[in-house]
């Protein structure tokens, strides 16, 4: 059956971050996720997170300025060293939470910038992150993002992605596939899943439109989640959806999962 995780920086918002963690196990949950743990001591995490018998799978790596807009900085040149800082200070957390997987976001193309400057940036960027990851036993993943929620976000289908993970190895670097993004560029989720496995590390799902829980919208998942089973995927899925009402009110297509 399929495994899922709580995305606790878009879930359980009803409480506050650290208290999230308590929620999710309630709900039945037995491993999250979350965008960004920076604000809080890793200690403090570590402890919410044994406390209540969860499983740290999936966090980003810095990704510049986020109230401002930035979203990773990883194809930017004249970012490099503050890149590589981030990705240390990222694997210090992986460490502490014992996380095996680190998103590292791609970043925004900028207005002009000639995009084989940003492509060799990127691959320069992920070939460090990943040599980096390697010493501490963590993959990175990289993520395609749609061009509506994200506009200008650099990598936006699972082709660029997979074309760069060949690049640098699938040994060295992950798919975080998102099933929500995927649907908006590409559609055809289920035979994309089954197709791109050997590329995929993490998963995550929404449902669209709306990114709100599964259910909510277009899309059929109990043909998806059962097409993915029958895949062979053994990893997390990360629920990265917001919760159209109150977050445990919306954990009806979970029932089943829990209970398995």
């Amino acid at each position: 059956m399929p495994k899922f995780a709580a995305n606790i920086s878009m879930m359980f918002n009803e409480v506050p971050f650290l208290d999230r963690f308590a929620a999710a196990r309630a709900a039945g949950f037995e491993a999250v996720e979350f965008l960004f743990p920076y604000e809080f001591p890793a200690a403090e995490i570590a402890k919410r997170l044994e406390g209540n018998g969860l499983s740290q799978v999936l966090f980003n790596a810095p990704p510049g300025d986020w109230n401002a807009g930035e979203r990773g900085m990883a194809c930017l040149p004249e970012r490099r060293a503050e890149f590589k800082d981030g990705i240390k200070r990222a694997l210090e957390y992986t460490t502490a939470l014992k996380c095996p997987r680190l998103h590292v976001m791609a970043g925004l193309t900028p207005a002009g910038a000639a995009r084989d400057t940003l492509l060799a940036t990127y691959a320069a960027n992920l070939d460090f992150a990943a040599e980096e990851c390697a010493k501490a036993g963590v993959k990175p993943v990289i993520e395609p993002i749609n061009h509506r929620d994200i506009p200008g976000f650099f990598l936006n289908t699972t082709k660029e992605a997979t074309r760069i993970i060949d690049a640098l190895g699938m040994d060295r670097v992950g798919l975080q596939f998102d099933l929500y993004h995927c649907q908006i560029t590409e559609g055809d989720v289920a035979r994309r899943a089954a197709e791109l496995l050997p590329y995929i590390a993490h998963m995550q799902v929404a449902d669209n439109p709306g990114r709100n829980e599964p259910g909510t919208g277009e899309v059929n998942w109990d043909f998806v989640f059962n097409a993915i089973d029958a895949s062979g995927f053994r990893g997390w899925i990360g629920c990265e959806y917001r919760p159209k009402g109150e977050t445990v009110a919306g954990l009806g297509w979970f029932a089943k999962y829990r209970a398995a």
